[in-house]
């Protein structure tokens, strides 16, 4: 069953990506539509909803070491930041939370509670860092300055998986597409990988069930885009289980363990 979950999860995330391309699917022709974003949910992402680490899990569950950045198109100054980090430096400088900005919390081993704080906003709260994020479907200005989560805009949007693709005949779904901007500098991975403050994180949200054992799941399918810090843009998918109860939600600071005190590996990946 692992193995037929994982490869629903991987086409999954690829049907996303293709649908990026037809976001211009978004606009519908027609009468217009009073109802308001909470209305005209495509689906339902309410609830309490905890991370499945089923890759990645020597940067997600603990500290890298020091400069590890496999698997990261880093540029050569994002390697000379990484290679500095100090986890002493960011305690005694307030910094520990960088790793829990927007994209990075997305990796963070954690729970997420999603709910409608209005019929404009979704509010996701991360006991990781404590950390709440605002997606603005409407009536929302981007701040002057930028923040640790940044400035959300989402919207609704349908997708055609096509033929094929998991078994499917074609049929349409819906999903949530995020744009955030204005975030401040923060790390990739606890271990001082860093983004500027000129990313953008694009994300494609979507859920997808499996009746055969009753479980839904939440799958974030995250592009990173960052001029400054990255070489290509970052592409990466992370899962959610929807669970039943709220045990479980253990709120917790900003918290970064010791780095791993291994060698760098001295071949660079296929990123550098």
């Amino acid at each position: 069953m692992h193995k037929r979950l994982n490869t629903l999860i991987r086409f999954t995330a690829a049907a996303t990506l293709a649908c990026t391309a037809l976001s211009a699917s978004a606009q519908f022709g027609g009468p217009p539509d009073n109802r308001t974003p909470r209305e005209k949910a495509l689906i339902d992402i309410t609830g309490q909803w905890v991370a499945v680490v089923n890759e990645d899990w020597r940067w997600r569950m603990i500290t890298p070491a020091l400069g590890d950045s496999s698997s990261i198109p880093t540029t050569a100054a994002a390697r000379e930041v990484a290679n500095a980090w100090d986890l002493d430096r960011d305690i005694a400088e307030g910094n520990l939370c960088r790793a829990f900005g927007a994209p990075g919390l997305i990796r963070q081993p954690t729970r997420i509670r999603i709910d409608w704080d209005d019929d404009d906003t979704l509010t996701m709260d991360f006991d990781a860092g404590r950390q709440t994020r605002e997606l603005h479907f409407a009536n929302a200005v981007a701040p002057a300055s930028h923040s640790l989560q940044g400035f959300s805009e989402a919207s609704w949007y349908k997708q055609r998986v096509s033929r094929g693709v998991l078994g499917g005949g074609g049929a349409a779904g819906g999903a949530i597409h995020v744009t955030t901007t204005h975030l401040a500098p923060g790390y990739l991975r606890p271990n001082g990988v860093p983004y500027s403050d000129q990313t953008v994180m694009t994300e494609y949200i979507h859920t997808f069930e499996l009746p055969e054992i009753e479980q839904s799941w939440l799958i974030f399918t995250t592009v990173i885009h960052d001029p400054m810090y990255l070489s290509q843009d970052m592409i990466m998918s992370t899962q959610f289980r929807k669970e039943n109860t709220r045990r479980g939600w253990t709120p917790r600071d900003c918290e970064i363990m010791p780095p791993r005190t291994e060698p760098r590996p001295t071949v660079p990946g296929p990123f550098g």
